[in-house]
């Protein structure tokens, strides 16, 4: 039975980081000095140096694991265009959110200011509430006053049906304006 020979110093680092990165569970020492040819121990040395390199490796009481980064959440975002009164301003709110997507801003075009953007950011009944409660208490107005109701507004969703069906319940109360 012929030796398997050792894997060596950064040719076996590399190895190691590719076999944490590509596994699902823990991977022990033991497992990795296996495959590697070398005692447990370079393997501990092993490790310590790729975490030196900032490689988001830690140690459990299963093995090691690499710490994989989160995927950031995918989103989608469109721009729709409504008309309506204020008063039926909580209505277009409450259907958009219920369709599962955030409204982020209120867009008009102003006669003489040119575009004029402000930050809603709802995404549920509850942060409507607050924002139509803050207008009243404030005795604000909306910034579709200054358009007699014309203004348009960025949807996010994390995925494009949501927003198909916010574009849907719009256009089915008649807030929707279509090109």
């Amino acid at each position: 039975m012929k030796e398997e020979k050792k894997i060596l110093g950064e040719r076996r680092r590399q190895l190691i980081l590719q076999w944490l990165k590509e596994s699902e569970a823990p991977l022990t020492g033991a497992e990795l000095a296996a495959k590697t040819n070398v005692s447990r121990q370079v393997i501990v040395q092993d490790i310590s140096l790729l975490k030196a390199r900032n490689e988001p490796i830690i140690a459990t009481s299963q093995g090691y694991l690499y710490l994989k980064p989160a995927e950031p959440a995918k989103t989608y975002t469109r721009t729709v265009a409504c008309f309506h009164t204020p008063e039926q301003t909580k209505e277009e709110l409450y259907l958009l959110v219920d369709c599962g997507v955030t409204v982020k801003d209120v867009k008009i075009e102003h006669p003489v200011y040119g575009d004029l953007t402000a930050s809603i950011m709802v995404s549920n009944r509850l942060e409507v509430d607050q924002f139509i409660a803050k207008i009243e208490a404030t005795k604000s107005s909306y910034l579709l006053q200054l358009t007699d109701g014309t203004h348009l507004h960025t949807l996010e969703a994390d995925s494009p049906v949501k927003l198909d069906a916010a574009c849907r319940a719009l256009k089915q109360a008649g807030f929707l304006i279509e090109a």
